[in-house]
């Protein structure tokens, strides 16, 4: 999960590395709803090497309200 600059945060699922992805997203790589809310910063990530789980458990976490992020990023 990344906190975007003006404060929201942005949920997303990556085959690539934390670090290579946080640089797609900070670099404006993609046209997305990170790319004018840069920079970002990485606040929470968990590892889940089964893709079918990750997109999962990403779909969960952008169903979460404002709240429950942030109890999570705690």
């Amino acid at each position: 999960m990344l906190r975007c600059a003006h404060g929201s945060y942005y949920v997303g699922s990556s085959r690539k590395t934390l670090d290579e992805r946080i640089g797609e997203h900070n670099g404006g790589a993609y046209r997305g709803y990170t790319f004018t809310r840069r920079p970002v910063v990485l606040v929470w990530s968990q590892d889940i090497p089964n893709a079918i789980d990750a997109i999962a458990c990403e779909r969960q976490l952008k169903g979460c309200n404002r709240a429950k992020k942030e109890a999570l990023i705690r």
